[in-house]
């Protein structure tokens, strides 16, 4: 008498077609649930807020190369959506594009990061290594450099500037005065050309500070 193997004698189950509809599903689900995630990533970077490393001395010493940043986006998003200027507060840190540095022996075209001093309507002075703003609300001048706080660690400002700011201009300087490219050099700067706000720093953890 033969005996065949127990397998043999096991009923066959068919395949269940829902099963493969499940795992077809759950296979789509997971692909959506990751180009969502990239998405809402992309407009985080585009529209809120990124990230950034110093590179170079020119903020120092409130901040240094290889700081890393974070920038606030929102407002100069708003500006683009409703065709209103951003316009920032003076003494504000700002990331900012800008081009037509090959002329003093840089890349191009960079992103930077500098501090507001000049605002519009303002007529921006640098004479004698002192930055004096004149305006409506101070015609006889005021130095932002010895009242906004911001200025306790500045240094002498060289060069001699006499220009009086348009309607959506900005004069942007670094920190660290003789060693910053800024619009002492290249001159002001449009406010289309704001990137973001410095809000945190982020790294060497122990100099996080919210700006």
């Amino acid at each position: 008498m033969n005996l065949l193997e127990p397998s043999l004698l096991e009923p066959k189950i068919p395949e269940d077609p829902n099963n493969r509809h499940s795992g077809f599903r759950e296979f789509i689900s997971t692909i959506f649930i990751l180009i969502t995630a990239l998405g809402v990533a992309l407009f985080i970077i585009a529209f809120v807020f990124r990230s950034y490393q110093v590179d170079g001395p020119s903020m120092e010493s409130t901040l240094q190369n290889g700081d890393k940043l974070i920038i606030w986006k929102v407002p100069r998003t708003w500006s683009r959506i409703t065709g209103h200027a951003y316009i920032p507060n003076r003494g504000d840190i700002m990331v900012f594009n800008e081009s037509g540095l090959s002329a003093f022996g840089q890349q191009d075209s960079k992103q930077l990061i500098k501090r507001v001093i000049g605002v519009p309507g303002d007529r921006v002075v640098v004479d004698n290594n002192v930055v004096t703003i004149y305006n409506t609300a101070h015609p006889k001048g005021f130095e932002p450099d010895k009242t906004l706080p911001y200025g306790k660690n500045i240094p002498a400002t060289t060069g001699n500037i006499n220009i009086k700011l348009g309607s959506q201009q900005l004069f942007m300087e670094g920190d660290n005065r003789p060693d910053s490219l800024d619009s002492r050099s290249f001159g002001p700067i449009n406010s289309n050309q704001i990137i973001g706000k410095l809000v945190l720093r982020v790294f060497p953890v122990g100099k996080i500070q919210v700006f």
